[in-house]
């Protein structure tokens, strides 16, 4: 059966999606769009190696900003790259107001804004491995997350699997075993200082974000945590009080989910981000041995609101949300005829339950006190999942009016926006 669902509209190459490059939005932890929704910072390697572009949306103009032309630096993710050459695709993070971008290229971290002039700020130690780095709102800080190299020291060739070549050693095994370390390393974006680091001992950060409303605060992750997902994965650093603290734990007091499902180590959560008032952390991941989920956590009042999704929505996929918190989806939803394509996706060999087959792009209007999602599919998003630039991540501008994802149904990744509807 045929269901009305749009066409996804490409944003940038040329129609066919064979012109020779890849195109892809920032990640997910900030946006790619600038706070008037005009201009669009995306990651392209159109002439070889990767670099920032952006794309002024109003006249269709697009410019490279960063001149690297030593390929890809490896760091999370992007396993088997050079280590601390090239453009680490990771890194690059948007300063919204002030369009100003940060990443970090030849293990130097820089910022470039639209006039292209690039800025080095300072240096990542040599024996560190890096992640998604973030910037706070006021754009004074840049939070880069480092982790011992060890976590991440082996042949590629012997001891890699799968398409980005991820190890076939458990990481956070690792990082347990031999007690490494990552680091919390906020710098001044105005002068390179290194303004603190912290150390959070036995654990491998990925992911940062400062607070919207209050810099001090820092919520970081254990990436793929080898024992208790379901309580080790979300945390929270407060630098005015040297203070960390754990935002998921065990309980049974789950507001909004009529199913009863109760908060378990076992669990799995991932995907966490704030609410613009930095009030709310939104997460998803699944239940042990139960459905997929979707919940918010209240920092005030500690309370936890998690809704289950049906137990048909098993594609994984992440959830972002827009100015209002409504949230849009890029996997889980599928109409009851649907018949799944069927792939081998060798980024399935992660710790997630569900397979990266989702086919759509959807608005999701949350009631939480109800324990309800309404699922507006906006199109297909048509990407076949391979390998993390493939994956949609999903995004509203900041208007809310339109959103924005990577997919890959051909040869190259690109980008596509669909206006909102419902």
């Amino acid at each position: 059966m045929e269901h009305a669902i749009r066409n996804r509209v490409l944003v940038s190459g040329c129609p066919g999606e064979n012109d020779g490059y890849n195109t892809q939005l920032l990640y997910f932890t900030c946006s790619s769009l600038s706070r008037d929704d005009r201009y669009l910072f995306m990651i392209t390697d159109k002439g070889g190696s990767p670099n920032v572009m952006v794309r002024d949306l109003e006249s269709g103009e697009e410019r490279i900003l960063t001149n690297n032309g030593n390929g890809i630096m490896k760091s999370y993710v992007y396993f088997d790259c050079s280590p601390g050459r090239g453009l680490s695709k990771a890194s690059v993070c948007l300063d919204t107001d002030r369009c100003i971008a940060y990443y970090i290229r030849d293990n130097m971290i820089c910022k470039v804004g639209l006039d292209g002039k690039e800025t080095q700020l300072a240096r990542i130690p040599g024996d560190r491995m890096t992640a998604f780095t973030h910037v706070s709102s006021d754009g004074r800080l840049l939070c880069v997350p480092m982790t011992d190299g060890r976590c991440l020291d082996y042949d590629p060739e012997t001891e890699g699997s799968g398409l980005d070549r991820r190890p076939v050693y458990d990481i956070d095994g690792r990082v347990q075993e031999e007690n490494l370390q990552s680091y919390l390393c906020v710098y001044d974006t105005a002068t390179g200082e290194l303004l603190y680091e912290k150390t959070v001992p036995k654990c491998w950060i990925t992911h940062v974000q400062f607070n919207p409303k209050d810099p001090e605060l820092i919520m970081y992750n254990h990436e793929w945590p080898s024992f208790d997902c379901g309580i080790r994965r979300i945390w929270i650093y407060d630098h005015r009080k040297d203070e960390i603290r754990r935002v998921r734990t065990e309980g049974k007091d789950t507001l909004g989910n009529p199913a009863g499902y109760p908060r378990k180590r076992g669990d799995w959560v991932c995907h966490e981000m704030w609410s613009d008032d930095g009030q709310i952390v939104i997460y998803h991941g699944g239940y042990e041995g139960g459905p997929a989920m979707v919940g918010k956590y209240e920092l005030p009042s500690g309370k936890y609101w998690e809704i289950a999704l049906p137990e048909e929505y098993n594609a994984y996929g992440h959830f972002t949300m827009d100015h209002d918190m409504n949230l849009v989806c890029d996997g889980y939803f599928k109409f009851p005829d649907d018949v799944k394509i069927v792939r081998e996706n060798s980024t399935d060999n992660g710790p997630d339950p569900h397979k990266k087959d989702g086919e759509y792009v959807s608005r999701v209007i949350p009631d939480w006190d109800a324990g309800k999602l309404k699922w507006i599919p906006q199109c297909k998003h048509k990407s076949d999942w391979l390998g993390q630039d493939a994956h949609p991540h999903a995004i509203y501008s900041h208007a809310g009016d339109r959103i924005f994802f990577n997919s890959r149904s051909g040869r190259y990744v690109k980008v596509y926006s669909i206006d909102c509807e419902g």
